[in-house]
């Protein structure tokens, strides 16, 4: 008779018990579970049978509470990050960056270019000047400015008093954009440490900026090239003057004697007398 008593007491708790389980399973649905420290402890069937339940209920029991507690969710790899662009250390010689850039092919520029445009002048030039992009015939050559735009740029650095070897010149990017097009966001991000490496090699007195996509390369300005040249800015703490690209002005003649009145303020701030006219 006190067994029986025994056994009757814990499965008349079963209807309490169910709708225990049910009301946590309602919670738990409503709350987010990631929030929860850990999963809750799900009933053995030792610890279901001792209340003398049958096997069925046993079970239904089980299944409750396992649909009662929730799982934490597994972890989510993150995407490796891409490896930033390879930096040339300051003070090396533009030699030494020349090989740190190798055939390089860290952005899709690399997939139409015949050579790399790396630079060319004098290692301790004065002054630098930086332009965008090779064209089809720097593309061809390997050297920056040597097609008509290259020779009106020859005609604006002998007005200054120099030669061409006692400059340097460069471009933002080292290979040709497609169609001439102008060089992408992306694609000036990955060739930046390697024009920023040869300035700092150089160490210039003045650099000269032609064009509003160097400029905005060099200074993260998107303002016109109407409105940025002919006012000094720095480049690292090297004074810089930005100006029209000779591309544009044999487009544009009318500007050229904007473009003049720049480089006579670069020759000015250089401590240099203009040649003889």
């Amino acid at each position: 008779m006190g067994q029986n008593s025994d056994v009757s007491e814990p499965r008349a708790q079963l209807p309490e018990l169910v709708r225990d389980l049910q009301a946590h399973l309602v919670w738990v649905q409503e709350t987010d579970a990631s929030d929860l420290p850990r999963r809750p402890a799900i009933p053995s069937k030792a610890t279901l049978g001792a209340t003398g339940l049958s096997g069925a209920a046993l079970a239904g029991a089980a299944l409750a509470a396992r649909a009662a507690s929730p799982v934490a969710p597994a972890p989510v790899a993150e995407a490796p990050k891409p490896a930033a662009p390879s930096m040339p250390s300051s003070g090396t010689s533009l030699q030494l960056i020349r090989q740190e850039l190798g055939d390089c092919k860290r952005c899709r520029l690399h997939e139409g270019r015949t050579n790399i445009v790396f630079g060319v002048g004098n290692p301790k030039a004065e002054v630098c000047f930086v332009g965008e992009g090779p064209g089809a015939d720097e593309d061809a050559q390997g050297e920056p400015f040597v097609g008509r735009a290259g020779q009106l740029l020859n005609k604006m650095i002998e007005a200054m008093g120099f030669r061409r070897q006692d400059v340097y010149i460069c471009n933002v990017v080292k290979c040709r954009p497609p169609s001439n097009r102008a060089p992408e966001p992306d694609e000036m991000e990955t060739c930046s440490p390697f024009l920023r490496a040869q300035l700092r090699a150089i160490q210039p007195k003045a650099i000269v900026v032609l064009g509003k996509t160097a400029v905005q390369a060099l200074l993260n300005d998107r303002s016109p090239i109407s409105r940025l040249r002919g006012r000094w800015r720095e480049y690292e703490g090297i004074p810089l003057m930005p100006t029209f690209h000779p591309a544009y002005l044999l487009r544009s003649p009318g500007e050229k004697s904007k473009a003049w009145e720049d480089l006579k303020a670069v020759v000015k701030r250089l401590g240099r007398e203009l040649p003889a006219r």
